[in-house]
């Protein structure tokens, strides 16, 4: 196992979903700064043509596996932590997104995923390291970052994201709770929450996607925001204004607004 690195050394990065849009663009922000990576995705061969692709390929690792296979990626924290001696930041990102609708009965497997992939894999991505972060000295402690990738979806819910809307609002809340609870540590706990990126995930909308970023540009201000610790932080600021300002709207003219609002694709 080697040392642990100093804390001027290079980060160590543990990152979910990383062989396409957010993911892949935080991979490529970290290994410019020199970051040591562990990636995870399902797909192995988009993760092995990654890992080539990036500076310096020999210090980083690639894990092909599902996040809802909890043993799986706990085996892949583990080989990442013996290997490296730790991590710095772990960032929990898989995450998916499909429209659906309450009213039809086949949605609900669809549901159960959507949950699966953005909830319950985030704190499945975190457990392995808070007892090894805790046990850490202080100093390295306060380098140590927790990070969940939330959306402004979460913010207050859309019509036919039902899903979707609920499994960010859950990420918040649940980043939330843990940053309270891990205070006293040093450890710190992240939200970044995604407005519109352009990604492959929203370029099957058909809808007008307002302050519309480039995933890099969204990779750069996320790793600078980790950086800095920041609870909680909505990128791009200007949808960072709107939400805001949608959390201050009554119920009643809210949902006169949104009633009509475009839907996400059901995927049948």
């Amino acid at each position: 196992m080697s040392s642990l690195p100093t804390l001027s050394g290079p980060l160590r990065v543990f990152l979910t979903g990383a062989s396409s849009g957010i993911g892949m663009a935080l991979a490529r922000a970290y290994a410019a700064q020199g970051a040591s990576l562990g990636l995870v995705a399902r797909r192995g061969t988009e993760l092995d043509a990654l890992r080539a692709s990036l500076p310096h390929p020999e210090r980083h690792r690639v894990y092909a596996l599902d996040v809802t296979d909890h043993a799986a990626l706990a085996a892949a924290a583990e080989s990442f932590m013996a290997e490296f001696g730790g991590a710095d930041v772990v960032i929990a990102n898989a995450g998916i997104s499909q429209g659906t609708l309450t009213e039809y009965q086949e949605d609900l497997a669809a549901f159960e995923r959507i949950l699966a992939v953005n909830v319950t894999a985030t704190f499945a991505t975190f457990t392995p390291f808070v007892a090894r972060m805790k046990a850490l000295p202080e100093a390295q402690r306060r380098r140590c970052r927790l990070v969940g990738i939330g959306s402004v979806a979460g913010i207050r819910g859309l019509p036919g994201a039902e899903a979707y809307s609920a499994s960010k609002a859950a990420v918040i809340s649940y980043c939330e709770s843990l940053r309270v609870e891990l205070r006293a540590s040093g450890i710190k706990v992240v939200t970044i929450a995604p407005g519109y990126i352009d990604t492959p995930m929203t370029r099957v909308n058909t809808y007008p996607m307002p302050f519309l970023m480039p995933v890099e540009r969204f990779a750069e201000r996320s790793v600078a925001s980790i950086a800095e610790g920041v609870s909680y932080r909505v990128i791009p600021w200007q949808m960072g204004v709107v939400a805001k300002l949608l959390r201050l709207l009554p119920n009643w003219l809210y949902d006169m607004a949104f009633a009509r609002a475009p839907h996400k694709t059901r995927n049948l």
